[in-house]
């Protein structure tokens, strides 16, 4: 399975590339939602999950900061990939600080936008379906990260579930990628966030469903299980499942067969199962919040990823990586960290992990004006929007305390909270102290009524 998003959000006013992505995208079979400003691209990305934003801006368009941001706020699925007339690194900047997945130049022909998108598409088919790769980009420095790669080698060929547990960005996801492309399967890799989806889609988009099984389904559709015949399947955050279709779920991998949502007959399959959680699975067992026999079930291989500050050796190979990719994605030619800019970074405790890190390196990139980068390069997301704890601590005496409803500081909170983990809804819900779903819950509330730019 490649290309997942579930529509091409089109937003410009060049007529020129508008017409032209759009008819890239059409051609290619997908759904593509032409519009001129971001209040439409939002009003859009609100009624579906899984939207790619290609934006065409120019010098008109101030507000693309807050669009990124509320877009990747509706969903962590959303993507935005920005082309700009300006090419100045102050937008660039601007773009990916926000959210956005990427910074390009805006083509002058209707043939390179084309091509362009042809780009994208390939790219993005490649990471959704998992496609077999050699593994010879893999950052390993770490010794313990060797042994984590080391079982993987062992268990790839076998049919054995392994279970995934560590913090959000550590690469568990990379790594059920790797025993994928380690094994002799010929299907597809497809990965699922179970606490992306609302529990009514989570279902159908497992289990797959029939025509007329509820209304909207205009069609048969099958499920993740179905398109991942002979191939695997990651179920990312598990721990977040609901309790009814975890034993579902349990019967799925007990007999290897499906029945879809409205169907009548059950579906063979042939579908090596991965589960990830960056929960305690024992801790939510106790809880009542994930079943004991599908823990038994899936916990075959048991596999805890150590946080990246615990792996010293991995934040400089994972930052030279990361600056040759930039290098070349954002046409730049920094040769490497100082000494103190390595230094500064291992002393960082990387909440987010290697996507923190990632995107500290970006940052660094960009702004860094000789051919190293420097320790004051080094910033992480809150350093970079002015509101660090610092910053938080010394504004608070000057910010006006008047009463508010409840309701208005709690929505507030959230979002300053989703912003922080730069949209991750796992990693904010941890940091607010509830679950995702009822972060899900909350977000969906406020959808209704959101402002739009």
């Amino acid at each position: 399975m490649g290309f997942e998003f579930d529509q091409v959000i089109i937003w410009s006013k060049n007529n020129l590339f508008r017409d032209a992505a759009a008819s890239y995208f059409q051609e290619k079979g997908f759904e593509s939602k032409p519009v001129l400003n971001g209040s439409e691209a939002l009003t859009l990305c609100s009624k579906k999950s899984m939207n790619l934003v290609l934006a065409g801006i120019d010098k008109t368009v101030s507000d693309i900061d807050l669009v990124i941001k509320k877009i990747n706020s509706l969903d962590k699925n959303n993507k935005v990939i920005v082309f700009a007339d300006d090419s100045s690194v102050e937008t660039a900047v601007k773009c990916i600080k926000s959210g956005a997945g990427d910074f390009l130049i805006m083509p002058d022909t209707k043939e390179d936008i084309k091509l362009a998108c042809e780009k994208i598409f390939k790219m993005e088919s490649s990471f959704n379906s998992g496609e077999k790769e050699d593994g010879s980009d893999l950052v390993i420095g770490d010794e313990r990260m060797k042994k984590v790669f080391a079982l993987a080698d062992q268990v790839a060929s076998s049919r054995a579930p392994v279970f995934l547990s560590g913090e959000s960005g550590t690469g568990k996801e990379v790594i059920a990628k790797y025993i994928h492309q380690k094994s002799e399967r010929t299907g597809p890799f497809i990965g699922v966030n179970c606490a992306a989806l609302p529990e009514t889609l989570l279902e159908s988009s497992l289990f797959g469903h029939e025509k007329g099984a509820f209304t909207g389904a205009v069609s048969r559709k099958p499920g993740k299980f179905e398109l991942a015949d002979k191939g695997t399947l990651l179920l990312d955050e598990i721990t977040e499942m609901p309790v009814y279709l975890q034993a579902k779920l349990l019967r799925v991998l007990q007999e290897g067969e499906v029945d879809r949502l409205g169907g009548t007959e059950t579906v063979k399959i042939d579908v090596r199962v991965l589960a990830a959680t960056n929960k305690d699975p024992g801790e939510a067992v106790e809880k009542g919040d994930f079943r004991t026999d599908l823990y038994h079930r899936i916990n075959t291989i048991p596999v805890k990823i150590p946080p990246l500050r615990q792996r010293p050796d991995d934040i400089e190979q994972f930052s030279d990586f990361f600056i040759k990719k930039y290098n070349q994605i954002d046409a730049r030619n920094v040769k490497g960290l100082t000494g103190k800019a390595l230094q500064k970074l291992k002393t960082l405790k990387f909440p987010g992990n290697v996507r923190e890190l990632e995107n500290i390196i970006r940052r660094a990139v960009l702004i860094c004006s000789s051919d190293f980068i420097e320790d004051q390069d080094i910033v992480t997301a809150e350093e970079f929007a002015g509101d660090g704890k610092a910053s938080v601590n010394a504004a608070s005496e000057d910010v006006d305390f008047s009463p508010r409803p409840l309701k208005e500081v709690e929505k507030e909170l959230i979002f300053q909270t989703l912003n922080e983990t730069e949209g991750n809804r796992t990693q904010a819900a941890d940091l607010l102290g509830i679950s995702v779903r009822t972060l899900r819950n909350k977000l969906n509330l406020y959808k209704s009524n959101m402002d739009l730019p």
